[in-house]
């Protein structure tokens, strides 16, 4: 992989064939677990300003209608994220000179917090084809990582590292972008009243920070012109400048309107949360379904409908059928779908159970699709023998689908690549529970084009809900499960067991699995927090976290939601047979120790009972501790008799786990699965409201 120097750039075709569909990735990682920034990505013209608003993708705009940009949302990587965008450059319009690759942090947070800051850059194929890693952002709250760009005929990176001081709402600004963001307190988007009045943005407010020694590009000098490499060329000093100097208030000139701002509010459509009163006359009769499961008996016809039955709705559907695909390195365009297609393999031809080809410009893009339901694996030498066809046939990649969770560093097929060939194949997995997940974003939350949309993706989603459609998702926690914990009650595991090494991958695919769930019935991000020393790869992580299960006999795992004041801890204890779910959230700023509790005490008045609340003190040493049915009385007894500085509360709930391996009702995955659904339910959503207020009586009976 092609390493870049901060102003370094370089020509995309010299690095591959394949470089007119590209993944940008940006990375970071924090030593709390807790940092993140949002991407943008921002069109410019040869002026180096958007053609119009629409130019610029957010979180609240993610997808160009042309399909040439994509931002494909968050995946956890060590103890940060990896956010990706995927870039169509054989779709980006004639007039766009430059596409800007950027990122922002809200609530006083800033870049220079985050540790192993770096962008990517894949091709079609997902090789990784540059690197760029930035040592030091500094105190800033946006940041441009780089810029793709025209030279002519060719699409080149320049890697920038420039930071704003303003945020994203002042980088936006400066790039000409109409937003509504006149508080000075308020740095998100998000919380910009966007109704479309008039806005004035003083020049200052837009001013990027400049290193010292910069040029007035806002380049160090020396990055202008790094020592010369085999691979990168460098450019006239007038094309670096990616970052604009700040536009002059014209005091003469009336406040400009904008008259299509950025807006937080979407107008696809959704269906109803609250589905309408049946009329059927009783609960015997079934509504008729557009995907019958009925007739399915075996295995094979559950893989040959499944595959017809997604395949086909990713065709009817662009905006579902792009977000499968645009992570592959699929182009955005007619898409056409095909299944039990016959392919020439010397005397015996294949059948892969599905074809998917996107057209786009006069060209096709091509993949193979392989497709397992229930449990069933994927097996090698069929993957292997499609990886060849594809290479043979100059297709792009294969999909494997299936029940399963892909992991980072561990392929659930091992195939060879011949490196001798010079068409390269790309192998992608997609989980069942990612392909549901993707459907309840669109159709409950984020929208779709129209309601026909929608009702064929409802009907998607309750097919692959049914339990007779055998795609519900990881449900297997493997055959080393038993033994692992035989082994522990006995006290006879011991470190180094590969089986021990099982369980912890096991584990890791159902909290994925789990925060799939979640998040696509809340509509947020939830993703699983992984800590891990900086540089370790995840199998390093995982051998030790297996350590840690011989030693211990639990299993642990942190998920962070959107919105919620802390992180969410999940642990198994094998020992004990029980799961805890809990989540510390942190003393107020101002106010008194009294009052808090009382407060804590009101917020959770519909908590479960059984609810554990400890109070953490300053040091570590353990504070005051019982159910929310002991202190609901007596909220004061949380406080500590020492008068210990109180830096947080935790909040617990404790259930029986099951002793399966697999999904059954007594199974250890469906108690996961309910554990922190119920927690969510019962407990976080009370932290998100304000206290309830007591009336004048109670609050004199109180003081009384």
């Amino acid at each position: 992989m092609y390493e870049l120097s901060k102003g370094a750039n370089v020509g995309l075709a010299s690095l591959s064939e394949n470089a007119d569909s590209v993944i940008v990735s940006l990375d970071w990682t924090s030593p709390t677990g807790e940092g993140d920034a949002d991407v943008s990505v921002l069109l410019l013209d040869a002026d180096g300003k958007v053609r119009s608003d629409g130019d610029f993708y957010f979180y609240n705009n993610p997808v160009a209608a042309d399909g040439s940009v994509q931002l494909l949302g968050k995946t956890p990587t060590g103890s940060g994220n990896k956010d990706r965008i995927s870039f169509d450059l054989s779709a980006v319009p004639e007039g766009v000179d430059r596409i800007v690759v950027a990122a922002s942090r809200y609530g006083g947070a800033h870049f220079g917090e985050l540790d192993g800051l770096r962008l990517t850059l894949a091709d079609g194929s997902g090789e990784g084809l540059l690197r760029f890693a930035i040592e030091d952002a500094g105190a800033v709250s946006a940041f441009i990582f780089g810029e793709v760009y025209r030279r002519g005929a060719e699409w080149k990176f320049r890697a920038v590292g420039q930071g704003y001081d303003s945020g994203l709402a002042g980088l936006a600004t400066d790039f000409g972008v109409d937003i509504d963001d006149d508080e000075a307190t308020e740095e998100s988007l998000e919380a910009a009243a966007l109704d479309g009045a008039a806005v004035d943005v003083p020049a200052e407010a837009a001013a990027p920070v400049r290193a010292p020694g910069a040029d007035p590009t806002g380049l160090p000098v020396e990055a202008v012109a790094p020592e010369p490499t085999p691979a990168a060329d460098r450019e006239p000093p007038p094309p670096l400048a990616a970052v604009p100097a700040p536009r002059r208030a014209d005091a003469d000139a009336p406040p400009r309107k904008a008259p299509a701002r950025p807006r937080t509010a979407k107008k696809k459509v959704t269906l109803p949360k609250a589905a309408k009163k049946s009329l059927a006359e009783n609960e015997t009769w079934k509504e008729a379904r557009l995907f019958p499961l009925s007739a399915l008996k075996s295995d094979r016809d559950r893989e040959m409908r499944a595959t017809s039955v997604l395949l086909s709705v990713m065709a009817q559907i662009p905006e579902f059928g792009r977000r499968l695909t645009a992570g592959f390195g699929a182009p955005a365009g007619r898409m056409e779908t095909f299944t039990e297609v016959s392919l020439p393999n010397g005397d015996f031809p294949r059948r892969p159970d599905g074809v998917i080809r996107v057209e786009r410009a006069g060209k096709l893009w091509t993949v193979l699709v392989e497709t397992k339901t229930n449990g069933n694996p994927l097996k090698a030498e069929q993957v292997q023998a499609y990886m060849d066809i594809a290479a043979r046939r100059g297709y792009e990649a294969v999909i494997t689908l299936s029940n399963d969770v892909a992991l980072e560093g561990s392929p659930l097929v091992d195939v060879r690549i011949d490196g001798r060939r010079k068409h390269k194949v790309a192998l992608w997995h997609l989980s069942w529970a990612e392909v549901a997940h993707q459907a309840q974003m669109l159709i409950r939350h984020e929208g779709v084009g129209n309601m026909a949309h929608a009702w064929l993706l409802q009907e998607l989603l309750h097919y692959l809900q049914h339990e007779n459609s055998g795609c519900h998702g990881f449900q297997n926690m493997g055959s080393a499960w038993v033994p692992v914990r035989n082994g522990i009650d006995d006290e006879t595991l011991c470190q180094g067991d590969p089986r021990s090494l099982e369980v912890v991958e096991s584990w890791e695919r159902l909290i994925r699995q789990v925060c799939l769930r979640l998040g696509g019935e809340l509509g947020q991000k939830v993703l699983p927090v992984q800590r891990s020393r900086r540089g370790a790869d995840p199998g390093t992580r995982r051998a030790r976290l297996a350590d840690q299960l011989c030693v211990e006999g639990r299993l642990q795992a942190e998920v962070r939601i959107e919105g919620t004041p802390g992180v969410l801890v999940i642990t198994a204890d094998l020992r004990t047979g029980k799961l805890r779910t809990s989540i510390e959230i942190p003393a107020p700023d101002q106010g008194y120790p009294l009052t808090w509790v009382k407060r804590l005490a009101r917020r959770l008045a519909e908590a479960p009972a059984d609810l554990h609340i400890e109070t953490l003190v300053e040091g570590g040493t353990g504070g005051p501790r019982g159910t929310l049915e002991r202190l609901r009385p007596e909220p004061a007894d949380l406080l500590p008799r020492n008068d210990a500085s109180i830096t947080g509360f935790r909040l617990s709930l404790f259930k029986g786990m099951g002793s399966g391996r697999g999904n059954a009702e007594s199974g250890f995955i469906r108690s996961v699965d309910d554990a922190v659904h119920r927690f969510y339910a019962t407990v976080v959503t009370h932290l998100d409201r304000p206290a309830p207020r007591r009336s004048p009586a109670a609050e004199r009976a109180a003081v009384g």
